[in-house]
């Protein structure tokens, strides 16, 4: 049921020119409306076919694709892999792949020939449905927004007709799944800002759930999502002060607003989110390139993983390998290098690879009586010293700082087997013991450490602190590798601290066959690897003993100081240029300009009471202006201050804002003009988005032959088009 006490009646006369721009959709007859119901076809056909159009033309690995199309063909064979961005996108990558009758079997190298008997085609066409869906998507916002009819089919005319969107819309990429969940995103907001009169009800709840399910899409496709959710999220807190503030409105009532949003805009994103990974580690069952990015547990599970089944017990003298249970589950590492300052002594790092640097003993301390004959068992409160294999070094620490996180001790490779002192010893401390998955393996002492089950933590027998990954990375000087440090720990739970043997050898004792691992926990696999995530995102920063020659600054995009060849710029290979249309990208930026003198102004005729804001008036800008503006920031700023290398698609979802700031520009200059100046000026916008498209067509729909042939292309020296 409508809520009486919120339902409002609106106005028939528009009083400002807030008002007065959203005029356009509620005069005219048959034809305007008929022209209504025909646009958002011709559209969406004129953008499927631009998209489509020649799709095969480049028979090669183009750009990204050797990424994201090796991704997919991940979930065809089955194997396990790691990359830096959540995993729907790819799973759809995968589906379109699977659609296609692919058999995972090609290597996707990037400019390798597509094999005859492969429908790259098909792929491509999959991926360009999202492209080519944006368009009626952004056609819609538009009109949900308030905007007019005229300036809500050029805000779909600039998105059908934009270069970057059509070119990366033609390849096996995420770009243009994240712009459409994007666009669903923001249109959904839209739409229920335009019901936020009948708020509660059945069409209101079903677009609150249409927003939270296109947050959790987008969000799984990319972290950039998060942008986006951050608008709407911004967005519903507005909406749920307005409520605060109405009296009438029963405590319950306000309540039950808070609780339908919380389930549909955090609850359903977060299940969304979530629901992808637990299919993404139930279709990657198999040992792959990803391994190391995970805990032993999620390993030795995997079919065919490298980690055999070792003798139960480790002994004294037993070589070995162990893993961390922090954020960064890394095998403690070691290597000749030496640190540059601080004790200047071997460098103790963590590294996720196989590496024969990873491999340890454990040996008695020194001045330790032992029957060499003997076998002794590495138990609980048992003393050790760690000896790494390859340069017989101590694993050491002392009061020096440590050189990445603060408060913490260096940990380094001191002496040999032979030389050393008292802050060589660790004492071996077991926090947690997991039984087989064998039901009818016998139960192990707990007491005792074993590879794999047991979890323990190593603490410095002088200084008292625990041998931990930080999570954090050295520097170039330490190849980028996770710290280790020897850190005080108050919580026996404190996961950093805790370790497993992950290999073990001794000749000494028999490999247990029946020994069946524990199963890895979901929830331990979902943290990790998204923190994972995190950590090779951070890694993506510029090499500067290395030219990328395709990276570019944030403040190139909006300028159009540079595009992006995407593939090879042989004369005998179809090209694609990225790079927006210059008409869409400097009339957008210059609207943006604009976007602050028309806020200004608006500011200033409402503090002089020359304008009157209703209530409506102030809803009308927010959504027109405000949140447009806002989520241009959002998804341009961030790029802007980041460390990581850049590239010119970082800007797509930016520029749909740019976009939708230009329409309310565009909506306020000319919502008080008359038909003989409206009209005109707006043709003239058709028709410079259309010519431009035209002109620049063979960015995005191939260039061929001699690049002598484009010179009229070559409107800037910094563009290399033809060059």
């Amino acid at each position: 049921m409508v809520d009486k006490k919120e339902v409002k009646v609106e106005r028939s006369e528009p009083a400002t020119p807030i008002e007065k721009a959203n005029e356009g959709h509620v005069r005219g007859g048959f034809a305007l409306s008929l022209a209504k119901c025909s646009t958002p076809l011709a559209l969406t056909a004129l953008s499927f076919y631009l998209r489509f159009y020649n799709i095969a033309a480049n028979d090669h690995v183009v750009w990204d694709e050797a990424h994201f199309g090796k991704f997919g063909s991940y979930y065809l064979r089955h194997e396990f892999y790691h990359d830096v961005h959540p995993p729907l996108g790819k799973m759809l990558i995968g589906l379109s792949e699977y659609l296609a009758g692919f058999d995972g079997n090609f290597e996707f190298e990037s400019g390798a020939k597509y094999p005859d008997d492969l429908n790259y085609a098909s792929m491509r066409r999959f991926n360009a449905v999202f492209g080519s869906l944006c368009t009626p998507v952004a056609y819609y916002t538009a009109t949900w927004m308030g905007l007019s009819y005229p300036t809500s089919l050029l805000v779909g005319l600039m998105v059908a007709l934009e270069h970057s969107y059509i070119a990366l819309s033609k390849f096996i990429l995420l770009d243009s799944m994240l712009l459409f969940f994007t666009l669903t995103s923001f249109a959904c907001m839209c739409k229920l800002n335009s019901l936020r009169h009948a708020q509660l009800t059945k069409e209101w709840s079903l677009w609150l759930l249409l927003t939270g399910l296109s947050l959790g899409c987008v969000c799984s496709v990319k972290w950039v999502g998060l942008f986006i959710t951050v608008i709407v999220g911004l967005y519903t807190v507005i909406d749920l002060y307005r409520h605060m503030c109405d009296a009438q409105l029963s405590r319950l009532r306000y309540y039950k607003h808070w609780l339908i949003r919380i389930i549909y805009l955090i609850a359903i994103p977060c299940i969304i989110y979530v629901c992808c990974f637990k299919v993404h580690f139930a279709l990657l069952y198999k040992s792959g390139t990803g391994d190391s990015s995970t805990n032993t547990l999620f390993q030795i599970n995997l079919e065919g993983t490298q980690i055999q089944n070792s003798p139960r017990d480790l002994l004294f003298g037993s070589q070995f390998t162990m893993r961390s249970h922090g954020l960064s589950p890394n095998l403690l590492h070691s290597h000749p290098q030496l640190y540059p300052d601080g004790s200047r002594q071997r460098q103790i790092t963590g590294y996720s690879h196989f590496d024969s640097n990873n491999v340890w003993e454990f040996n008695f301390v020194r001045k330790q009586k032992y029957d060499p004959n003997k076998m002794y068992l590495i138990t609980d409160g048992v003393e050790v010293r760690l000896v790494h294999n390859n340069t017989r070094s101590n694993l050491h620490s002392h009061e020096v700082p440590s050189h990445v996180s603060r408060g913490n001790y260096e940990v380094s490779g001191y002496g040999h087997g032979a030389q050393g002192d008292d802050k060589d010893n660790w004492v071996i401390e077991i926090v947690d013991q997991l039984p087989s998955a064998n039901p009818d393996f016998p139960d192990e002492d707990a007491n005792i450490l074993h590879p794999v089950s047991t979890f323990f933590r190593l603490r410095h027998k002088v200084l008292g602190c625990y041998l931990t990954s930080t999570g954090m990375s050295y520097p170039q000087w330490g190849f980028s590798q996770a710290e280790i440090v020897c850190k005080n720990s108050w919580s026996k739970r404190d996961k950093s601290t805790w370790w497993n043997i992950e290999e073990h050898w001794n000749p000494k004792l028999k490999i247990a066959e029946d020994y069946v691992p524990p199963k890895s926990k979901f929830w331990t696999d979902f943290v990790l690897i998204n923190f994972a995530m995190a950590s090779s995102n951070n890694a993506l920063v510029p090499d500067p003993d290395k030219y990328d020659s395709i990276a570019s600054s944030a403040w190139e995009w909006p300028t159009l100081h540079t595009g992006l060849r995407m593939c090879t710029w042989s004369r005998d290979t179809t090209r694609y240029y990225l790079m927006g249309s210059p008409f869409n990208t400097w009339i957008s930026t210059f609207s943006i300009l604009v976007y602050f003198f028309v806020m200004a102004r608006i500011a200033y005729k409402w503090q002089r009471q020359t304008l009157t804001l209703t209530e409506d008036d102030f809803w009308a800008l927010l959504i027109q202006g405000v949140m447009p503006f806002l989520a241009w920031m959002t998804h341009y700023l961030p790029f802007a201050l980041m460390g990581r290398v850049t590239y010119v698609h970082h800007y797509v979802p930016a520029l749909y804002f740019a976009i939708l700031i230009f329409g309310f520009v565009v909506e306020y200059m000319f919502a008080s003009a008359n038909i003989y100046v409206k009209y005109p000026a707006y043709l003239a916008l058709f028709g410079g988005c259309i010519y431009v498209y035209v002109l620049f067509a063979p960015m995005c729909q191939g260039l061929t032959g001699l690049g002598s042939n484009y010179l009229k292309l070559q409107w800037l020296p910094t563009w290399d088009i033809v060059i």
